[in-house]
């Protein structure tokens, strides 16, 4: 079992349009409403591979009350914590060469009462559980040390955890010891203050959050791959997309595949990226299934020793 938090979900709509111009009226090719939030798709992706995960959601508004309904319709394992701010909504405009320009609200503060509850739900959730992730944002004035508080509870509980987000909360789970992080480029280059060009600097940033207490990095690049760092190795992967629709929720399958895949070592690896290759030709923010899993070209998903020199792509 997997349990998910996501303390900061929404409502993700994903609009198609060939290409964006500022200050255009443009038609969109396409539009999809999907439930979100970094913990949130890690469930979705799991439910969609018949892997078990319930996932923690706090609600609030109409927003929040759809978002229930979604999750409800997808059939996810789920418990629910009403708070009393409006869940948020993100628009992301995804282009037909797959670059995706993204609006994403801050989301609502929660109460120190309303936290607890939050926390008290994950614990009752993690009482089977194999693994905790903790992933995305975090609301506007919620303590930076959120997800560092529940790394420790749940070690002491003997559960795995795995963070996932960004600047200061992520910095600070760091000491706490997650069992794993998954940083993408740009926040291995916020969190070490390091220019991130090379799949070597990529390497050394991962490094040095394992200095800092993770136990193990997996870190996305993009079109570029990913990198895991482990006790027993180093490994480089990378997944080309022939036709990519739109890399919403790439990363959080690629987390949720690593997960399934036993989170050890370079299968687990291979396994993360045909999850996030997947997930890239699929619209919106759909998670794939093993139908989507399937169809990947399993000989394009290659893994190897990582090569220090090797350029990554500007932006990537």
């Amino acid at each position: 079992m997997i349990v998910t938090l996501t303390i900061n979900p929404s409502l993700d709509r994903t609009i198609e349009v060939g290409s964006l111009t500022r200050g255009a009226v443009i038609r969109a090719a396409a539009a999809h409403l999907d439930p979100g939030g970094k913990g949130v798709n890690v469930s979705r992706a799991l439910l969609a591979n018949r892997v078990p995960s319930c996932a923690v959601v706090p609600f609030g508004g109409d927003e929040g009350r759809r978002l229930v309904t979604l999750l409800s319709a997808e059939g996810i394992d789920m418990v629910t914590v009403p708070v009393t701010g409006p869940t948020r909504s993100n628009v992301a405009l995804a282009e037909s060469d797959g670059t995706v320009t993204k609006v994403n609200e801050p989301g609502t503060a929660l109460s120190a009462a309303e936290l607890d509850a939050v926390a008290e739900a994950v614990l009752g959730a993690a009482r089977s559980a194999d693994w905790v992730v903790a992933s995305g944002s975090l609301p506007p004035r919620v303590p930076a040390d959120l997800y560092a508080r529940l790394c420790r509870r749940f070690a002491r509980a003997g559960i795995l955890v795995a963070v996932d987000t960004s600047g200061p909360a992520l910095t600070a789970a760091l000491p706490a010891g997650p069992a794993l992080v998954k940083p993408n480029r740009e926040e291995l280059a916020e969190a070490t203050g390091m220019a991130i060009t090379t799949l070597g600097d990529a390497v050394e940033a991962a490094r040095r959050l394992r200095a800092m207490g993770a136990r193990t990095v997996l870190a996305s690049l993009g079109a570029d791959g990913a990198v895991l760092l482990q006790d027993d190795g180093t490994w480089y992967g990378e997944g080309p997309v022939s036709e990519p629709r739109s890399t919403v929720g790439a990363g959080d399958a690629m987390l949720a595949g690593f997960l399934a895949a036993g989170a050890r070592g370079e299968e687990a690896l291979a396994e993360a990226l045909a999850w996030a290759s997947a997930a890239v030709a699929l619209p919106g923010s759909r998670m794939p299934g093993p139908a989507d899993i399937a169809a990947v070209r399993r000989d394009r998903i290659r893994t190897s020793t990582a090569d220090p020199a090797l350029p990554l792509r500007p932006g990537g």
